[in-house]
């Protein structure tokens, strides 16, 4: 039986056969077992968040990437892909769009895409802070130098999200090309914490060569880690990659997760993702129910959302970003949580800026 106390005793300090122990019985848990260990997930979040569930406003602004790992849509080796990048200005316009929407966080996501200098990035960022003072800026644009990341910051950037993807070596080369290393990845998440991004890690659920064990290594660097926002969703195989023929994941497996989770890092900014709704109609309720309390609904032109495509069936390609939003926060709603446009930053950052 899966008893709460002792998940977060584990999740907390365990060692790596607890874990993984702990992860393998998670993974067997009946309905009423992962029921009761939703509703522990729900309480550990509740005394930071209350039912609060933050929205970002996602903009997909290149789908060019330099790498060719593994599992991805847009790799560099994939011939079928369809390539496009928005200008500053296009990107400034999906911004002011959100922000007439009531976003107050805009999540800048893209593939490794050289096109972006440094320069560039930093006029974006410097841009959108000029426009929207009010405004939480993230970068999701993968692995760069300590000195680019610091350049980003000190144009406005506030928070950065890299997946770590697998913090076991092996597994990791079972996902990535020679050319990228793991411990480079890791390098790159200290970093950004070491110049004072609120940070986000994370992985794929049911990837290619994941086991309990490399799961369990993922919580004990996460641990380490402590970051601000942890993202997780289910690994959906894409038809142009080497792992095409994989079967889709339920939604089930990534619950438990995210539950223990939240146990483990009550304070953590957690998203109930795209892919979790992509493998279940409703499979992001589902999420905030085991503790997540982030989505993020695509402020990116229709014209190109099916062009930024990391994985097959990815949901709300072709909705406007109103529709899509008014549909989301009655769907939040509905299920006792309540929609909120704010910065949402993470819960440490509003007690310093309170003290301060």
């Amino acid at each position: 039986m899966l008893h709460a106390a002792e998940c977060t005793d584990i999740v907390r300090h365990g060692d790596k056969p607890a874990l993984a122990a702990l992860i393998a019985k998670a993974r067997l848990a009946g309905e009423t077992e992962r029921a009761a260990l939703f509703n522990a997930a729900d309480a550990a979040r509740r005394p930071y968040y209350g039912k609060n569930v933050y929205f970002r406003g996602l903009i997909e602004f290149t789908s060019y990437c330099k790498n060719d790992c593994y599992y991805c849509g847009i790799r560099a080796g994939n011939r079928n892909a369809r390539h496009y990048r928005l200008t500053a200005e296009e990107i400034w316009a999906c911004a002011a769009k959100g922000y007439a929407l009531g976003f107050r966080t805009f999540v800048l996501q893209g593939g490794e895409d050289p096109w972006y200098t440094d320069a560039r990035i930093c006029e974006i960022v410097s841009g959108l802070k000029e426009r929207h003072a009010d405004c939480a800026v993230t970068l999701s644009i993968g692995e760069k130098s300590f000195e680019s990341y610091k350049r980003y910051y000190d144009a406005g950037a506030d928070r950065f999200l890299l997946r770590h993807e697998t913090a076991n070596d092996a597994h990791y080369r079972l996902l990535h090309p020679p050319e990228l290393s793991l411990a480079h990845r890791k390098q790159c998440l200290y970093d950004l914490r070491a110049i004072g991004y609120q940070v986000g890690a994370g992985f794929m659920v049911e990837s290619p060569g994941q086991t309990d064990e490399t799961l369990a290594e993922d919580f004990l660097f996460l641990r380490e880690l402590q970051p601000h926002m942890v993202g997780i969703g289910p690994f959906v195989p894409h038809h142009d990659t080497r792992y095409a023929g994989l079967p889709t994941p339920t939604a089930d497996f990534t619950l438990v997760l995210l539950s223990l989770l939240r146990l483990m890092l009550p304070k953590v900014l957690l998203p109930a993702t795209t892919a979790l709704g992509t493998v279940d109609p409703l499979g992001r309720e589902k999420g905030l129910r085991a503790g997540a309390n982030v989505v993020m609904p695509n402020l990116s032109p229709v014209t190109h959302r099916k062009d930024y495509m990391l994985y097959d069936n990815k949901i709300c390609t072709g909705e406007e970003a109103a529709e899509c939003l008014q549909c989301l926060s009655r769907r939040i709603a509905s299920a006792g949580f309540i929609p909120d446009f704010g910065r949402g930053d993470h819960a440490d950052r509003v007690e310093k800026a309170a003290r301060a």
